[in-house]
């Protein structure tokens, strides 16, 4: 079992930066796939990005691309995702999410794919 939180949202202007994190807990290991999510009023939830367990093997939805970078800290057990040039349409309530098991040097990105979810952090981007 695998329990997430997620913290660091907020209300940022249209260009600014914000760095959100995901604390997990319940495993001695990092060998799991994890990944960023979000959900805006009215919309499926989809991948922002994935980090492989590795680290070394990551993805970025088309919309971040250059703009969001996912990363990991094994030792303090925490997912970052820095979010650079924000704009209005990145505001969403955006997710942790990581799986139970999985190769070592793939991600995933279906949300089916994922066993556990964090409760949240909400991004709103002024314009």
């Amino acid at each position: 079992q695998v329990q997430l939180v997620e913290s660091g949202g907020g209300l940022v202007q249209d260009g600014g930066s914000l760095k959100i994190s995901c604390a997990a807990s319940g495993r001695t290991d990092n060998n799991y796939p994890m990944g960023w999510f979000r959900q805006a009023p009215g919309k499926e939830r989809d991948v922002v990005a994935a980090i492989s367990p590795s680290n070394g093997n990551t993805y970025y939805t088309n919309s971040v691309k250059g703009r969001f970078t996912i990363s990991r800290d094994s030792a303090k057990n925490t997912l970052y995702l820095q979010m650079n040039s924000l704009q209005p349409e990145d505001t969403a309530v955006y997710y942790c999410a990581a799986r139970a098991t999985g190769s070592y040097y793939y991600y995933y990105t279906a949300p089916r794919e994922y066993d556990y979810w964090g409760q949240g952090t909400s991004v709103t981007v002024s314009s």
